[in-house]
């Protein structure tokens, strides 16, 4: 048990350490990405589609883990000082496991570099629809990160998690970066109509 347990927080932290490495690569493959230029994009291979303002650029890999692999992708662009971004983890049915622990960690990693935890973060209830167009509640998180001196950075992220009909699931990460040299209050700020765009229009199958 105690190995097991060794495992999943490593698979977790590989997972976590990922995502925000992504995102840290977006920032600048992506840094000269046009105005707002919305697009409905499908990913019928992470079973979702998004509105995001301009084409993202979707990156992909396999995580090692025990003899298997883990499909995680990023889909995300960057439009002036924000990175909008998807980021979809699949655990099949002999992973799917791990679901609490890695959902966990990928909380955790984001609140411990806001200073914050779970129930310290500021945060606010919302819903999404699927694309049946079923309502379900969810919150939303809105993160302050230490200050560099040069750049202010604050983020708006939601976390979903779906299961799949062959007993397997997803795990998906919703969130807009904003990066800039004054401090924004980041619940006034994300909620202007282009982030509610971003958030509203994610659809999970």
């Amino acid at each position: 048990m105690q190995i097991n347990r060794r495992m999943e927080w490593e698979l977790a932290k590989r997972v976590a350490s990922y995502v925000v490495a992504l995102l840290a690569a977006t920032f600048f493959l992506t840094a000269c990405s046009p105005k707002l230029d919305w697009r409905t994009v499908q990913s019928p291979q992470e079973n979702y589609s998004a509105l995001f303002p301009g084409k993202p650029e979707k990156l992909d890999r396999k995580i090692p883990y025990q003899g298997r692999e883990i499909p995680q992708t990023l889909e995300a662009v960057k439009v002036d000082d924000d990175i909008y971004s998807v980021s979809a983890t699949q655990l099949n049915q002999n992973q799917v496991e791990f679901l609490p622990s890695l959902l966990g960690q990928l909380q955790d990693n984001l609140f411990k570099r806001a200073n914050v935890n779970l129930d310290s973060a500021a945060s606010a209830d919302a819903f999404y629809q699927t694309a049946s167009r079923q309502k379900i509640a969810i919150k939303d998180y809105f993160l302050e990160f230490p200050s560099t001196g040069a750049i202010e950075t604050s983020m708006r992220v939601r976390w979903i998690t779906r299961m799949t009909p062959e007993r397997g699931a997803w795990v998906y990460q919703i969130s807009v970066l904003h990066t800039a040299p004054a401090r924004v209050e980041p619940k006034k700020f994300f909620s202007e109509e282009a982030y509610l765009n971003f958030f509203d229009e994610f659809r999970p199958e």
